[in-house]
């Protein structure tokens, strides 16, 4: 990069029920950009998908903004983001992460960290983006998808999980442990979503990765998930996921160092599948039987510096100031390559 401090702006909240988490996320990458590099803009757009612009003046917090407020995108924000050099969309779930708001700063012509329209649409979209990995010869977790009229039913046998196929942070989702169970596990799933997938329960040790990187990515170390269960579960709900204390991440995982690279390379190979860019957090299983499953890839995963994805990196030996840095470099890049396409 030049010496120039460099316009970033920051988007964060959108409409989705993770819109807290994506603050929270938000505020932490804010504090830490180095702002004798970074000149830093937020936007956030409200639960009811308002965008919030702020003044102009560089805020480190996240905090309610005196601004022009938007239903929806029009001037205001393709103004403030054509004067930025690179956006951070720091948004989970739908409308976020799911290449809305990407296809904005697509048509808008400014360089943003993360994955694509395609591969981030795809990647929300967990029976579509497992459809696309077992194609490339990926091992998936099973899955049966459900979709808005059919009935309930489940091939795997009991326990499995019931969840949206497009929204993440475990919202919706159901441990089902009976047949009984299971019509009110899809009714609750498709309060969030049309489509709804019944997915086999693995019986082996959670390991997560962060993926780093447009045409040539690399993973961090793995960690294990050890969830304690606070929501009164035993898996890796949304309680275990953001109370303090609902679980704990061991890295290096305890496999074999065999599966540590294998967990590694699967899920690099996912990322290339799935038409990636810039980061993903890859959710896999070493089973009982010593097979690396993927489950899915989280294209904007919890950004706080505390998070899995930014915890794998520290341990990896990329602190979480210099993972930001390397993330707006991957956006300058692919913008500058893109840039030279004939369309």
């Amino acid at each position: 990069m030049s010496s120039k401090r460099v316009r970033v702006a920051v988007i964060a909240g959108g409409r989705s029920s993770e819109h807290e988490i994506s603050v929270a996320s938000a505020r932490s990458v804010l504090g830490g950009l180095d702002p004798d590099r970074y000149d830093v803009q937020t936007i956030e757009i409200d639960r009811d998908g308002r965008w919030q612009l702020d003044s102009g003046e560089v805020r480190r917090e996240l905090e309610r903004p005196v601004a022009e407020t938007l239903p929806v995108p029009t001037e205001s924000p393709p103004e403030t983001l054509g004067h930025v050099d690179v956006v951070l969309p720091i948004l989970h779930g739908p409308f976020g992460e799911d290449g809305t708001v990407q296809g904005l700063l697509e048509l808008a012509g400014v360089p943003y960290v993360g994955a694509g329209v395609t591969a981030s649409a795809l990647c929300m979209d967990k029976d579509l983006f497992k459809s696309v990995c077992r194609d490339k010869g990926i091992p998936m977790t099973r899955s049966l998808t459900l979709r808005d009229g059919d009935e309930p039913s489940n091939p795997f046998g009991y326990p499995v999980f019931v969840k949206p196929a497009r929204l993440g942070s475990s919202v919706g989702i159901t441990k089902v442990r009976s047949e009984e169970e299971l019509a009110e596990a899809v009714a609750l799933a498709r309060r969030h979503d049309d489509k709804v997938l019944v997915e086999e329960f693995v019986d082996g040790v959670e390991v997560e990765v962060g993926v780093l990187g447009n045409r040539s990515p690399i993973a961090s170390i793995p960690g294990e998930i050890e969830a304690h269960g606070f929501g009164g579960v035993d898996w890796y709900d949304y309680s275990a996921k953001y109370d303090e204390g609902g679980m704990d991440l061991i890295i290096p995982p305890r496999i074999s160092e065999e599966h540590i690279e294998r967990v590694q390379q699967v899920s690099v190979d996912a990322f290339i599948a799935a038409d990636c860019e810039g980061m993903a957090r890859a959710d896999c299983f070493v089973t009982a039987k010593g097979e690396v499953l993927v489950n899915e890839l989280n294209t904007i995963p919890g950004f706080t510096a505390t998070s899995v994805y930014a915890k794998l990196f520290e341990a990896s030996g990329i602190p979480y100031p210099e993972l930001l840095d390397r993330l707006i470099e991957l956006a300058l890049e692919r913008h500058e390559r893109r840039s030279r396409l004939q369309f």
